[in-house]
């Protein structure tokens, strides 16, 4: 599968049986979320539904095939968090090492940039005790990214009887003004981005 065949588009609602397809496997078979139960689809059409509310939800498709997604979204409740997002990517499974983590990245941050974000983190599960169900992979690829670890909790989940660390990763976006401008809405910045 070409790399060029593949198109980013801004997620919808409707696609949430298709991206649920992709996250079921990491929520049944893996540590890389800490979700137990595999939700709705109707609960999933919200989740994508409130993101778009102000910020980019982006799946890559090729053809009618949707191969991954990849969203951000408010990283604390509290107004001086404003600048700051929290990222999730997932890939599906026959999709992987292709590429697509790092196109979905590089099409976030110039969006968030747009935006007027400045950090942009990751919450990473890992273990010192690679397994089944956690290979410190994303860890890796963050780091590869320009992301770097800012935190580590550890044992602070547990899943599949096994207790799993979680880390924090980080990348400035932009530089930290004093007086920052507010950051705008996904929706006010999609059609420079041809989305």
């Amino acid at each position: 599968m070409s790399a060029e065949e593949i198109t980013l588009r801004v997620a919808r609602p409707e696609d949430a049986k298709a991206l649920l397809a992709i996250y079921a496997p990491y929520v049944r078979d893996t540590a890389i979320t800490f979700e137990y139960d595999v939700p709705s689809v109707e609960e999933f059409a919200g989740r994508i539904a409130h993101t778009l509310e102000f910020y980019p939800y982006l799946v890559a498709q090729k053809g009618e095939e949707i191969l991954g997604y990849a969203y951000v979204g408010r990283f604390k409740e509290r107004r001086a968090y404003d600048w700051a997002v929290e990222s999730s990517v997932y890939i599906a499974q026959n999709a992987r090492r292709m590429g697509l983590g790092k196109r979905f990245y590089a099409a976030l941050e110039d969006i968030l940039r747009a935006q007027g974000i400045r950090n942009l983190c990751a919450c990473i599960t890992c273990t010192d005790h690679p397994d089944a169900h956690q290979d410190n992979n994303s860890m890796q690829f963050h780091a590869h990214l320009g992301f770097r670890l800012v935190g580590r909790f550890e044992k602070c989940g547990c899943k599949f009887g096994a207790w799993y660390d979680m880390v924090w990763m980080e990348k400035h976006l932009a530089s930290h003004p004093d007086n920052p401008a507010p950051v705008v809405p996904f929706s006010q910045v999609r059609e420079k981005f041809g989305l």
